[in-house]
């Protein structure tokens, strides 16, 4: 599962990395967690958008809004034939910005957070699927956009962390992922393990645990001594 992420990078660094020319505020977020607005990138007849949305799917047919925990992922072997999936994936796919990830290693209260990012720092693109909700109970209500992350098998940089992984899109594959009519087995192939060697995994503090807790020290190496004997480095 990938439920906790940073995104830090400034709006114009990501203008020019992803393509768009919105100039959306973004505060630097070092803890995002569900259902709170993050920033997605899609394209259009326009060309490319950046919006904010709520991390956390609504499909567009639901009746109501589901009570329990929000949609933050979808498995990407089975999404296309998901009803909660199917139609995003096929009409409205994202990508989802990121300065890295945390996940967790161990069981019960001794699980040890890590920080997962690109080696050489900067920004990757989780493959994303967003939709657009309207409450049939309120329709003078705004409509909620929202999104989910698409997770593959973890590579070998993962896998003793967690059995699953985002979808980290490469950049020359971002235009494919975001074009409505790419076909069905071109995008099966692109949601594949990320190459080992593009990310690092590191220890980090047990801070990251609470949502109240969003600032840079959360990203911060811990030393061996710090993380101890479930915080070895991979």
């Amino acid at each position: 599962m990938c439920g906790r992420y940073a995104i830090t990078t400034p709006v114009g660094a990501l203008a020019a990395l992803f393509g768009f020319s919105d100039r959306i505020n973004l505060e630097p977020r070092w803890n995002v967690a569900p259902t709170q607005t993050i920033p997605v990138v899609t394209a259009d007849d326009a060309g490319r958008r950046l919006r904010r949305v709520r991390f956390g799917l609504l499909a567009s047919f639901l009746r109501h809004r589901p009570v329990g925990p929000p949609v933050i992922n979808a498995r990407s072997e089975t999404a296309w034939d998901k009803p909660m999936f199917r139609a995003s994936l096929r009409q409205r796919r994202c990508l989802i910005p990121a300065d890295g990830f945390y996940e967790w290693q161990g069981q019960g209260g001794d699980k040890q957070p890590y920080f997962i990012r690109a080696r050489t720092g900067a920004p990757i693109a989780m493959a994303g699927l967003w939709d657009v909700w309207r409450d049939p109970a309120a329709p003078q209500d705004p409509a909620i956009e929202s999104a989910a992350i698409l997770t593959c098998p973890a590579n070998d940089v993962l896998r003793p962390l967690h059995d699953r992984m985002p979808v980290i899109l490469a950049p020359k594959d971002w235009s494919v992922w975001l074009d409505p009519h790419s076909p069905r087995e071109v995008l099966e192939a692109l949601c594949a393990p990320a190459p080992a060697g593009l990310l690092d995994a590191y220890p980090v503090s047990r801070r990251v645990g609470s949502v109240r807790n969003d600032d840079c020290a959360l990203i911060a190496p811990l030393t061996p001594t710090q993380s101890g004997p479930a915080g070895r480095l991979l």
